[in-house]
């Protein structure tokens, strides 16, 4: 199983989206700072994922998210989350 997901950056109140084939180890890998991505960016919270069964779909899904559709599509389906932090 592979799984995109959607880090929701605090301090800054940005998302950042990924992929990875063991969700709890990435996120852990986030939140330790070993991914420079996002190393400087925490703390960061999981906002969202999906699974999918290959990582063609997954990487897919992946380039989707990053695109303006796709922020629109994110922003969409956590308005209530988002309602909830504050913004």
């Amino acid at each position: 199983m592979y799984y995109v997901y959607v880090l929701f950056e605090q301090r800054n109140r940005r998302f950042y989206v990924g992929y990875t084939h063991h969700l709890r180890r990435r996120l852990q890998e986030h939140e330790q700072g070993q991914v420079a991505s996002t190393a400087g960016r925490t703390p960061l919270e999981l906002a969202y994922y999906e699974a999918a069964v290959n990582r063609e779909d997954a990487l897919h899904r992946e380039k989707y998210l990053k695109t303006t559709y796709g922020k629109r599509y994110i922003r969409s389906r956590l308005r209530r989350y988002l309602a909830a932090k504050g913004k």
